[in-house]
C-alpha cells in the first residue's frame, strides 16, 4: 500500500502503515527512529534518493581522507576517532589508539591518587577551560554520564564573563591547592580559553599553588599552548588533531578525558558511535537513520531551513544535549554561500531543554501558535530501579504519558515531530545518540550543497571584537592624561571611527572606573558620554 502522504490527514490505519514503513530500529543499539510524523511522503523520498546518492559517496570520500573542508584546505576525520582502521595513514591511525590509552591511564591514575596534586594528596576537583565545543562537549558528558559520587567534581570556566569566573574560583576555595586545571584550545590562541587560563593561573599562584603541577593541555601538536606547557613542564599534554573540528571533538581528548576522570567508560561511548556509524553508512535511504533524519529536515523547511528544531530530551541526564545541538547544527549547517559561492543562507535554528518540565514553557505555542518549527523528542525506555511506585503512582509513568500526550496534541494541531527512543541511556548509547546527529548534519549538508566543516561567520565575529579591543586601547591611551574629552573630540582624535563603537566602550569603561582620573575622582560626565557630534 502507498506511503500516505501526509501524516495530519492520514487515516488511523494509514497513520500506522506511514508508521510502520518509516520506523527505523536497530536491536543491536536498542534505538528507534520514528519520523512517520514528519510531512516525508514516498514522492520526497524518490525525489531526494539522487541527492543521497551523491551525499553518501561524499561521506565516503571524507572517511577516506578527501579535503572535505576545501576552504581551509583540511581533512574531516572525527569518524577515525571512534574507527582508527579507517584513518588514511597508520601513522593516524596510531596516534589515536595510542592517545586513548593515554587518556585512560591518566584518568585512572588520577582517581586513585597515582598522580597527585601538588602537597602530594588526591585531586580534588576539576577545573575545565574551554569555549564551544571545547565546553559543551565536556559539560555534556558530565552532565550525562557522572555517577552521584563518582570521579571528580567539574567546574567550567566556559565564558569570560568575569562574574562566572569569580563564582567559580570562590566555590573552589581553598581547594584551588587540589584542583586539576585543563585548558582546551586548538590553535592556543582563542581568546577566551587564553583569558581564562590566566585568570585561574594567577589565582593559584595567589594562593601559593604550582601551575605546572596542576595545568594539564588539550591542543593542538605544535600550537603556542602546546609549546607553552612543554616548555614549562605541565603535568600532562594531549592532541586536538587539526583535522578534528571543535563541534565534533568529542569523541577525542575533549571528551574522553572528562569521561576518565569521572570513572565513566570510555570505550563503550567511543564503541556506541563507532556502532551507529557503522549503521549510516548504508546507501539505502530508508535503512540508514541519520539519512530518514536529513530528509525530514529537508522537507520540513523546503531545503531551506524554514522551520526550527526544538530538541525535547524526556531525561534529565539529557537538558545539556540542546545546546550541544544548537552549535552541531547551526555552526555546521548556517552559511550565507554554497559551494559554488552562490548566495543561500542556509541552516536550521535549534532550541530546546527537556521534557515534561518544558512542556509548560512553550508548547503552548507550539500546539496552537506560528507553525515554524518540528519537534524532536527523545525518549529512554528503561527506568532506575530505585525509585519506585508510591500509592499506585510511578514518575515513569507520568513521563511517558506526558511525552506521549504531547505528540497526539501536536499531531492533532498539524504540527510535525520525530521521536528517538533509546532502550537504555549508558555511555554506549549516548555515543550513538551524537553519531546519529553528526552523521545527519553531514548528509544534510550535502543534499543543500554547503561546507558543513568550516565556520566563517565565527571568524568574522572574532575579528570584529579584536578591532573593537584594539580601538579601546587607542581610547585608553587617549584618556590617560586624565583630561576630560567630548565624544566628537575623542571621535576626530582617533579618526574614522564609530561613534557608537566609543560609546559603549566608553560606557565600559567609565562604568568601572576605568575611563580616566581626575584628582582622584573618577567618572564620565555627560559630555563625555553624551555629547552629540
Amino acid at each position: 500500500m502507498p506511503l500516505a502522504a501526509d501524516p495530519f490527514v492520514a487515516t488511523p490505519q494509514q497513520q500506522w502503515e506511514r508508521f510502520a514503513e518509516l520506523l527505523w530500529y536497530d536491536a543491536g543499539l536498542g534505538f528507534w527512529l520514528d519520523v512517520s510524523r514528519m510531512a516525508l511522503g514516498r514522492a520526497d523520498l524518490e525525489q531526494l534518493r539522487p541527492r543521497f546518492a551523491a551525499a553518501f559517496e561524499a561521506m565516503a570520500r571524507l572517511e577516506a581522507g578527501a579535503m572535505a573542508n576545501a576552504d581551509e584546505q583540511r581533512m574531516v576525520g572525527h569518524y577515525w576517532l571512534r574507527a582508527p582502521q579507517l584513518a588514511p595513514e597508520p601513522s593516524i591511525a596510531e596516534h589515536i589508539s595510542s592517545e586513548m590509552d593515554r587518556i585512560e591511564a591518566f584518568g585512572a591514575q588520577v582517581l586513585d591518587g597515582r598522580i597527585s596534586a601538588p602537597g602530594g594528596g588526591r585531586f580534588s576537583d576539576v577545573l575545565w577551560i574551554g569555549i564551544g565545543g571545547s565546553g559543551l562537549g565536556p559539560l555534556l558528558m558530565i552532565r550525562a554520564l557522572q555517577a552521584q559520587g563518582k570521579g571528580l567534581p567539574f567546574h567550567f570556566f566556559d565564558n569570560v564573563d568575569p562574574d562566572g569566573m569569580s563564582r567559580t574560583l570562590a566555590a573552589l576555595g581553598e581547594r584551588l591547592a587540589t584542583t586539576l586545571v585543563i585548558v582546551v584550545s586548538k590553535s592556543g590562541g582563542t581568546p577566551e580559553p587564553r583569558i581564562g587560563m590566566e585568570q585561574a593561573r594567577a589565582r593559584l599562584e595567589a594562593h601559593g599553588c604550582d601551575w605546572p603541577s596542576q595545568a594539564v593541555a588539550v591542543t593542538m601538536a605544535g600550537s603556542h599552548l602546546d609549546q607553552l606547557a612543554a616548555s614549562q613542564a605541565w603535568l600532562s599534554r594531549f592532541d586536538l588533531p587539526d583535522w578534528v573540528g571543535g563541534r565534533t571533538s568529542i569523541m577525542g581528548a575533549v571528551g574522553l578525558l572528562p569521561a576518565a576522570l569521572i570513572g565513566a567508560d570510555l570505550r563503550s561511548f567511543v564503541a556506541g558511535a563507532a556502532a551507529m556509524d557503522g549503521l549510516t553508512r548504508s546507501t539505502t535511504l530508508e535503512s540508514n537513520p541519520a539519512a530518514l533524519l536529513a530528509a525530514s529536515w529537508f522537507v520540513a523547511g523546503h531545503g531551506r531551513g524554514q522551520r526550527d528544531m526544538v530538541v525535547l530530551p524526556y531525561r534529565d541526564q539529557l537538558e545539556v544535549f540542546s545546546r550541544y545541538l544548537q552549535q552541531l547544527v547551526m555552526e555546521s549547517l548556517g552559511k550565507k554561500l554554497d559551494r559554488g559561492g552562490q548566495v543561500v543562507h542556509q541552516g536550521i535554528a535549534v532550541y530546546g531543554n527537556k521534557g515534561s518540565t518544558d512542556q509548560h514553557a512553550y508548547v503552548q505555542q507550539l500546539r496552537d501558535g506560528i507553525d515554524n518549527f518540528f519537534v524532536t523528542f527523545i525518549e529512554v525506555l528503561r527506568d532506575p530501579t530505585d525509585i519506585a511506585a508510591v500509592d499506585g503512582e510511578h514518575p515513569a509513568d507520568f513521563l511517558s504519558g506526558f511525552l506521549q500526550g504531547t505528540r497526539t496534541a501536536l499531531l492533532e494541531g498539524g504540527r510535525q515531530s520525530l521521536t528517538i527512543t533509546m532502550e537504555s541511556f549508558n555511555e554506549r548509547s549516548l555515543g550513538a545518540l551524537i553519531a546519529l546527529f553528526e552523521r545527519a548534519v553531514g548528509l544534510y549538508g550535502e543534499l543543500v550543497n554547503i561546507n558543513a566543516y568550516h565556520q566563517p561567520g565565527v571568524e568574522a565575529g572574532k575579528k570584529a571584537a579584536a578591532q573593537i579591543l584594539a580601538l579601546q586601547e587607542r581610547l585608553e591611551a587617549a584618556l590617560a592624561d586624565g583630561q576630560p574629552r567630548t565624544l566628537a573630540a575623542l571621535h576626530q582624535s582617533l579618526g574614522d571611527q564609530s561613534p557608537e563603537a566609543l560609546f559603549w566602550i566608553l560606557r565600559h569603561l567609565c562604568t568601572n572606573q576605568r575611563g580616566y582620573s581626575a584628582d582622584g575622582d573618577w567618572g564620565c560626565p555627560e559630555q563625555l558620554a553624551f555629547r552629540k557630534l
